[in-house]
């Protein structure tokens, strides 16, 4: 089996992400999607429940899959109740999916600190990646980035530049913005019924 693996805090999940996840869909020719919730040793800690980031990266998946099924979302990654840690994932995919064909999807911030990933070098022996960000950009990073010529060749680079951040999406809805138009509706229902990232009245 062929698998793309995209992984992420979903902090919330926004339209970015939704638009990968199709590009991914329908051109990479991939069998499954994956879509794994995880604790980012590298970034804060998430501002939302595990329980709840697992529920919006579902939303996400059933919107993607109203199309064709072919994502599902992993929360072994949240479960484990750890920092994660990618090349443990990638163990786990395997042993699940006797899949020897995994490709995962990052973004270009994360291409840019690849090299602080645990085991990346063992990540590029089994795993092929698509770095989605700025064409015009991709010889500038993996120069930036350290990667060598031979293990270039397993990075892919989308030109795909879609300007949103769950960062920013966070601070407006703390401020009380409407932000219906950067996030999937079934995600943007389910934050405004539970409340998320309100800030707590004084």
């Amino acid at each position: 089996m062929r698998l793309a693996v995209f992984g992420g805090t979903f902090d919330p999940p926004h339209n970015g992400h939704l638009a990968l996840c199709l590009y991914a869909r329908e051109l990479l020719h991939r069998d499954r999607l994956v879509i794994s919730v995880s604790n980012n040793p590298l970034k804060e800690a998430p501002r939302s429940a595990d329980r709840d980031r697992v529920k919006m990266a579902e939303l996400l998946a059933e919107t993607i899959n109203s199309t064709g099924p072919v994502v599902e979302v992993c929360s072994w990654e949240v479960n484990r109740g750890q920092p994660s840690y990618t090349i443990d994932l990638i163990a786990y995919l395997e042993e699940i999916y006797t899949s020897m064909d995994i490709t995962l999807l990052i973004g270009e911030d994360n291409y840019r600190n690849f090299r602080q990933w645990k085991s990346w070098e063992e990540l590029i022996r089994r795993c092929n990646f698509v770095v989605f960000g700025r064409a015009d950009d991709s010889a500038e990073a993996a120069k930036a980035v350290g990667i060598e010529d031979r293990q270039e060749e397993k990075f892919r680079h989308i030109d795909f530049n879609l300007p949103l951040s769950s960062t920013e999406i966070r601070e407006r809805i703390a401020s009380g913005d409407d932000c219906s138009d950067r996030i999937p509706s079934p995600i943007w229902r389910y934050i405004v019924t539970e409340g998320l990232y309100r800030r707590a009245k004084q």
